[in-house]
């Protein structure tokens, strides 16, 4: 095969490029591309069509009102798809609202004059799927040994993080909210990190996707802790959204409040990118959930209490 000229649509698959050591071959990026931060040096193909700097609830509304059209949430930058000439783009199907989907990707494509690159999409529902959408896109890059060697040390990785959590721990009940107006709990490959991390995950099955919650389900379930981490959400902006959440009447009477065990992550550049860095997300529970020592140290920048 010749050089690859790879276009990603989605920050997880850059993440994954990069890992795979091909970062030099990457031509452009979605919007949202922004790790390592090198990658910021690429042209831009793609755009939101709704307002990313708008609340919560407002958010909430132009996506759902997007996808009642049946309208695209992304614009992708045919032109220039054109001029960047790629042989590959990857793209996901796992989820219209988070990222540039397969759709929108064909779509643009079709209009091409020149070469007709592959496309590559992914959609991770597990840490399973995740493994194996590295190895997807190693192989279709024809480096399929640095794909196996990857997952292998990034598995490795999670196998020695629960082998130090210490012996006979009490595993606090745990929910991750993804989205905090209205409120979804983090579903898909977060209750397993929560579990590598030493916890029990509520309000959400591993493998299936994020499911919508009322604000009876959160009482209810009543978890020792609560971690706060809303897609496409660093904690500065986590940290701006917390007023509907502790203006609800049943705020200060659930048990991770009344304890002190409320946390806020890094949602965007951690728990909801399904690429390499989800270790470091388990590392992250792993620390605010039991105080376990990891090699980065993630407090003040993965993840701080709830001021």
């Amino acid at each position: 095969m010749d050089s690859p000229r790879i276009i990603s649509l989605i920050a997880s698959a850059t993440e994954m490029v990069c890992a795979l050591g091909l970062e030099d071959a990457l031509v452009g990026r979605s919007h949202e591309c922004d790790f390592p931060p090198a990658v910021q040096r690429l042209p831009v193909c793609s755009e939101p069509r709704i307002d990313p700097a708008a609340s919560s609830r407002e958010i909430d509304r132009q996506v759902k009102a997007s996808l009642a059209e049946a309208l695209s949430i992304y614009r992708v930058f045919r032109e220039e798809l054109e001029r960047l000439q790629p042989t590959h783009i990857l793209t996901q199907t796992q989820c219209d609202v988070c990222a540039v989907s397969l759709q929108d990707v064909e779509e643009a494509v079709c209009g091409l004059v020149g070469r007709r690159p592959q496309i590559i999409s992914l959609a991770p529902m597990s840490l399973a799927d995740v493994w194996n959408d590295i190895r997807r896109v190693a192989e279709a890059l024809e480096i399929p040994e640095r794909g196996e060697a990857l997952t292998a040390e990034l598995q490795g990785r999670l196998d020695r993080l629960a082998q130090a959590l210490p012996r006979g721990l009490q595993r606090p009940t745990v929910v991750c909210l993804e989205w905090l107006d209205p409120l979804m709990s983090g579903g898909n490959w977060l209750p397993e990190l929560v579990e590598i991390a030493g916890g029990r995950p509520l309000l959400a099955e591993a493998g299936r996707h994020s499911p919508w919650m009322t604000w009876e389900d959160l009482p209810a379930a009543d978890p020792d802790v609560l971690v706060l981490l809303p897609c496409g959400f660093d904690i500065r902006r986590t940290l701006a959204e917390l007023t509907p959440l502790r203006a609800h009447p049943s705020w200060p009477h659930l048990r991770c409040v009344r304890t002190g065990r409320v946390y806020v992550a890094d949602g965007n550049q951690y728990f909801n990118r399904p690429g390499p860095r989800l270790v470091e997300s388990a590392e992250i529970l792993a620390e605010l959930l039991h105080g376990v020592p990891t090699p980065l140290r993630h407090r003040g920048d993965g993840w701080i209490p709830l001021p």
